[in-house]
Parts: structure tokens; sequence; C-alpha cells
């Protein structure tokens, strides 16, 4: 077995998100403090309790070309812009990386949702004759990370890790791996998700797991706030080039971060509900802690999955604390951006990296009265506006349904 490589820095970082087109809209979005939410105004949600959508900023059509855009589901068009934006943000292809040592690893939760659902529309209607020729590579989870891997000519590996809204973040650490242990010199790695549906948004009101706060669109999603009644389904990606650092320093690439360590535990409790004390949280937390040779009060700062649903941030705040401690600066960005499902842990770990570069930590929006939960209490929870802070590490967490957990300690470069 080769032998691992321990340091692995990020040198690209991409975007599209409801906030912003680009990373650097999006961030500055985040830290001004707007709100990617609105409501539906579609007639299919007259009867829907919850009508609230974190929509794309930017039309995904009009930033790559209309034909390929026509054989790529919305998830996959939005994965390619985030990935080529990170690509060229990262110089990689002027540095002459051989494409047999570049990899790719892009999760997603649901996949090709849209066109799943809108080609059985035709199916019903119009018969099998109508019915598209690219919808199997259009609906199948792998599209996105082949999409990636074919735009910047990667052949070290196509990947595609489906863990529900752990999924960016699980992609992240399967490229570390990939790093550490020689199977590649470049992973472009990242999430997306697009399925602002009748369907998934009836499931997940069914769930009552989404926010029916209409009448206040920017106001609906309150992690931590004792008023929080559930997520805002938002779509985008986001996409983080990583090399080995020697490599890339050799080159004279700018890096942004390094990534430390990861961890990845399972709940083994329920499907959907996490467990309560958020013992399998504060497990990979943990576990990722000591793969980056870390203690907690190394970390400063802690991007939160915070998803804003009643059970599941609480549950998240015992893990932060019991990992942790009280000390750490916690954001929770969903509050701007909704939940981007299986592109979550990619979009905040992008912005986990830009507030360590930047020096600067996100406020939670809408956190007007903290939950009465002990350890809501206990946390230093930055709200109304982002905060100055010295920091030298930062984690970023996330969690998914089916119980996964997955935390990446992120480092100043």
């Amino acid at each position: 077995m080769s032998t691992p490589v321990t340091d692995v820095v990020v040198t690209g970082l991409g975007a599209t998100t409801p906030l912003g087109g680009d990373v650097a809209s999006t961030w500055d979005a985040l830290l001004a403090g707007r709100s990617g939410v609105s409501r539906i105004t579609d007639d299919w949600i007259k009867d829907y309790p919850a009508q609230l959508v974190a929509r794309l900023a930017t039309d995904p059509v009009g930033q790559i070309d209309r034909v390929r855009a026509r054989r790529l589901d919305r998830s996959q068009q939005v994965a390619v812009i985030a990935a080529e934006e990170a690509w060229r943000d990262s110089g990689a292809a002027e540095a002459g990386v051989p494409a047999e040592r570049v990899a790719v690893v892009v999760g997603t939760g649901i996949g090709g949702a849209l066109t799943l659902l809108g080609q059985d529309d035709v199916l019903e209607e119009k018969g099998p004759k109508r019915v598209s020729p690219f919808t199997i590579p259009m609906l199948m989870p792998n599209g996105p990370a082949a999409a990636v891997g074919l735009a910047i000519g990667a052949k070290g590996g196509v990947h595609a890790p489906v863990s529900a809204c752990a999924s960016g973040a699980e992609a992240i650490r399967w490229g570390l791996d990939l790093l550490r242990f020689d199977r590649a010199d470049v992973v472009l790695v990242g999430g997306t998700e697009a399925c602002v549906h009748p369907l998934p948004m009836a499931g997940f009101a069914a769930m009552r797991a989404m926010s029916t706060r209409n009448d206040e669109p920017e106001r609906a999603s309150r992690p931590f706030d004792k008023a929080r009644d559930g997520f805002v389904l938002g779509e985008g990606a986001a996409c983080i080039v990583l090399e080995k650092a020697d490599a890339a320093k050799a080159r004279g690439a700018r890096i942004h971060a390094r990534l430390a360590g990861a961890g990845g535990t399972a709940d083994g409790y329920d499907l959907v509900a996490p467990h309560p004390e958020g013992e399998g949280a504060s497990r990979a937390i943990s576990a990722a802690l000591r793969d980056a040779g870390l203690s907690p009060t190394d970390v400063g700062h802690v991007n939160a999955h915070a998803t804003s649903t009643p059970v599941g941030d609480t549950a998240e705040a015992a893990a932060i604390r019991s990992s942790l401690g009280d000390h750490v600066l916690v954001s929770a960005t969903k509050s701007q951006t909704g939940h981007l499902l299986g592109a979550a842990g990619a979009l905040e770990s992008v912005f986990t990296i830009l507030a360590l570069r930047e020096q600067i930590v996100p406020a939670t929006a809408n956190l007007d009265d903290p939950d009465d939960d002990a350890a809501v209490q206990a946390l230093d929870i930055v709200r109304h506006e982002p905060r100055r802070a010295t920091l030298s590490a930062a984690v970023n967490d996330s969690f998914g349904f089916g119980g996964h957990n997955i935390a990446l300690v992120f480092t100043t470069a």
C-alpha cells in the first residue's frame, strides 16, 4: 500500500447558489445578510402548506452552452458551472497535470429528479416514442459527476457518493482519501442538487420538515431559533479543487486553505431522525479532529449543518458542545441559502474555507430568540452581524437521512 500523503490543500473554489452565480457574489451576499428565499408563485403550489424555496440567483442555461444545457439535467448543469469555476480558479489545467492523475468526486442527494419526473409526464401524455434519448444519463445520480469529469477531462476516476444531505461533504472526504493514498494528484470534489418540483415539495411537506412561514420568506429559515418550523428547499452546487500541498506550492498555486482531516460515522438510530443527543455527529467531529491531529481548543469556528428543524438543531448543538466545547463561533448559513440537500456540505465547506481565509465568521440570520435547549444556550452562535475573529482551524459538519454524519476540518494555509 502507498504511504499516505498527509498535507492536502484547497486551490480552487466554485459555486452557483441562491445568493449568487459564483463564489464572489455568493460570499458578498452572505456577509451582507441577504436572503435567497422567496415564495413560489406557480399555480401548483396553492394547496401546499409549505410554499417557500431558495432558487438559483442565476439561470444556469445562461451560463453554459445551450446545446450542452439541453442534454444535462438541472443538477448536472449547476455542477458543471461550479466545477468549471473551481477548475479555473485552481489553475490546474495550465499546470499540465496528466488527465490520468485527475479525479472527480461529486455527490448528490437526489440527482436527476427533474428529468425523471418531467419525462414521466412526457411518457404519460405523449407516449414512449417522445421520451428523450438523454433521459437515463440525465436522471442517473452519477450524472453530475460524469458531466464534471468530461468538462475538465478527468481520467483518474469519477465517483458519486449518495448520502442524502451529507453527500457534498462525503465527496470532499473521498477526495482527501484519494490524494492521501496517491490515487490522484488533483481531485475536484463537490455536491449538487436541483429538485424544486411538486413531488419533492409534497414529500418533504408530508414529513412536516419544511417551514410554513409563507408570509415571511426571508425570515422562514431560522436555525436554532425558538420559532423555527422547518427548512426551506434550495438548489445549487459548489465545488472545490484539492491537491497535494507540495505539488501545489511547487507550481505557485494560490492556496485558500488546508483540508486537515475528515471523519464519518453512522447514527444507527433512525432512518430520518438524528440521535437526540447528537451521539453519531459528535463522534464524527471527534474523528475528524483526530485525523487532523488537532484538539478541540484549536478549532475556532463551526459552520453548522443546522437546517432549522426543531429536532435536528438541538441534536447538533449537543454534538458541537460535547465534541468541541462552548468556545467555538457557530454559523448557520442555511438561514440565508436554504437547504441545498446534497450540495449543502460542499457549499458550507466553501463558506468555512472563506471564513478562515478572510478571518470573518458569517452571521446566522433570523436568530431572534435562541432555543431554550441547554446546548443551544451554551454555544456562541454568531448572529445579527458577521464577526471578525482570529481563526486557525474550523469545522464543517453535515448530516443526512440514513444517519450519515460527516465532519471536515480545515486550517489556514
